[in-house]
């Protein structure tokens, strides 16, 4: 007997995979077991509930390297996924080769709208969409310069989500529908989301299109939050945060933010180990096999606990790939220190893990950070200014207007942070000359936000190369936004205008004004900026690494199966 497509409400999503295990999570309409079967064998886990909606997390282990076989999910005994119906391929569970060249998917910013002509003119085509049907043998490529090497339906290791996953507050016609008809819109929080109903019904919106579900059932994952993941600006600075928590609405929206954050995202990151250390799921462990776990009450208690005391937990994390690899994300929201006179871009104990995990002895060292650690080298200064006005270096009329300029127009990315950025570059230095350890081919920051891509590629300044040793490894800075979420035609020109050509002579100009201190390195672009909805991917190699962009074409109107197209690449050396 086949389950309706009901009885699966989100997932299933393909989270952890490592060489010999992999986490497939669910939600499911009503309280049940879960089943996930791979090659004649089976692992199953009861549900847990969270306001009233049921989830599962199922571990596979003991599974063999370099191993690739569909899979199926059975809730109760009744085969869910795949659909009987599905014209899409059978979703695969494909576990770590040791020492094979590794190959990710990274991009950020991803709005949840329809995929027909209306969809595409108010919001793109799907990038993310796009590659899943080329994957699926379901749509073609095409690449101006010839080379469709790079557009050939190979499957990366992980997809790397860097933040705005879903938008809690800029909310599409699909979702207001939904709020409008469970309160009064005219009322606060208006049109944004409100509670953990709200949220779950948003990434059931961002996950539930057959194909990119096809996709996330087939692909392994890794995920970290943005500020519209909770809202805009979240934790731009101590002004910003006093203003929400004076609402009505706030101490709502962050409590389901971060709790939902913890249910659909986070807990995925996790390897199988890293798990049974979690506070949250040695609950789910200790209770297994018995009635159905209510996390409501413990989950919301906590996410209240990490937003006030965000050294309580960490939701950074980090993994290993051999002596390929080592791929460090980083929380770059909830970990800020926010008072004036301590202004950190992360806490005492979350830049102490990073510095424990910026280490050689690798061939690439990866540090995924949502907000890009080198933005234009204008819009660098300017930021860098802002914060020693913000902070009185033009007295307290300046320090109102740094605040106001602060929120006014983002200025608040790792340039905004001048201490912390410094500590960072100087940890990347180090390893990148090998002070940390036999220094990596390179040194990659992978970053979106900023609705634009691009690569740069970083070397000290004169006053750090007096003192440091030379360069072993590139240093690099790479952006992949929006997925899907571009600018206006106006708002592009406006920002290319004000990141690549105002802010450069106002930056270095505010910048000396304010005597903000000189950066351990200096940067400038080897490709980009380019707008377009894109995804990007990564390869690696002994000495070697190659990143390329893809996007998306509607060719005689037909917005069911766009063509893939290149838009840029970038390697070592080029």
């Amino acid at each position: 007997m086949t389950a309706t497509s009901a009885d699966l409400v989100v997932g299933p999503l393909l989270r952890h995979v490592d060489e010999t295990s992999a986490s497939v999570w669910v939600e499911t309409r009503d309280r049940a077991r879960v089943t996930v079967t791979r090659d004649g064998e089976s692992w199953s886990a009861g549900t847990f509930v969270v306001h009233g909606h049921h989830y599962a997390l199922v571990e596979l282990d003991g599974l063999e390297p370099g191993s690739r076989a569909a899979y199926t999910v059975a809730i109760d005994d009744r085969t869910v996924w795949p659909p009987e119906d599905s014209a899409l391929p059978d979703p695969v569970i494909a576990t770590l080769v040791p020492d094979k060249p590794l190959r990710l998917a990274f991009g950020s910013c991803r709005t949840s709208v329809g995929h027909d002509k209306k969809g595409n003119d108010t919001h793109g085509i799907d990038a993310l969409r796009t590659y899943a049907l080329r994957m699926a043998g379901q749509a073609e490529a095409h690449d101006a310069d010839g080379d469709t090497d790079l557009l050939e339906p190979r499957w990366p290791d992980l997809v790397l989500f860097l933040g705005d996953q879903v938008y809690a507050d800029e909310t599409t016609d699909e979702m207001r529908e939904f709020i409008s008809a469970r309160r009064d819109i005219e009322q606060p929080p208006w049109t944004e989301l409100q509670d953990f109903q709200e949220y779950a019904h948003l990434y059931s919106l961002a996950w539930t299109d057959a194909t990119n579900r096809w996709l996330l059932s087939t692909l392994p994952t890794a995920m970290i939050f943005d500020d519209h993941d909770i809202r805009d600006d979240w934790n731009t600075s101590q002004a910003w945060r006093d203003e929400m928590e004076a609402t009505s609405w706030w101490h709502g929206r962050i409590v389901a933010g971060l709790a939902s954050y913890w249910v659909y995202q986070h807990l995925g990151n996790l390897s199988p180990s890293e798990r049974l250390e979690d506070e949250i799921w040695q609950r789910v462990v200790e209770h297994e096999g018995d009635d159905e776990l209510d996390l409501t009450d413990v989950l919301d208690a906590f996410a209240e606990r990490v937003d006030q005391e965000p050294t309580t937990y960490r939701w950074s994390y980090a993994r290993e790939y051999g002596d390929q690899a080592r791929l460090v994300v980083v929380d770059s929201r909830a970990a800020r220190v926010l008072e004036p006179d301590q202004r950190a871009l992360l806490d005492p104990d979350e830049l102490a893990w990073l510095d424990e995990h910026m280490r050689g002895d690798v061939d690439h060292l990866i540090i995924g950070t949502s907000l890009p650690f080198m933005l234009a080298r204008g819009l660098h200064h300017l930021e860098a200014a802002g914060e020693a006005m913000a902070a009185g270096a033009w007295g307290k009329r300046g320090a109102s207007v740094g605040e106001w300029a602060r929120q006014l127009v983002d200025l608040e990315h790792w340039a905004a942070f001048q201490d912390s950025f410094s500590r960072v570059a100087e940890m990347a230095i180090e390893v990148a000359s090998g002070q940390r350890g036999r220094a990596p081919s390179s040194v990659t920051f992978l970053s979106g936000d900023v609705h634009h891509s691009y690569v740069s590629e970083a070397r000290l300044s004169r006053r750090t190369a007096r003192r440091s040793p030379a360069l072993q490894s590139r240093l690099i800075q790479a952006v992949c936004s929006p997925i899907r979420n571009p600018l206006s035609r106006n708002m592009r020109f406006a920002t290319a205008v004000l990141s690549y050509g105002v802010a450069g002579p106002l930056g270095r100009l505010a910048s000396r004004s304010t005597k903000v201190p000189t950066s351990p390195i200096t940067w400038k672009y080897a490709e980009g900026p380019w707008f377009d909805n894109n995804l990007a991917f990564l390869e690696l190699a002994p000495g070697s690494l190659r990143m390329w962009w893809v996007s998306s074409k509607v060719v005689g109107g037909d917005h069911d199966s766009p063509r893939l197209t290149k838009v840029a690449d970038y390697a070592l050396g080029d």
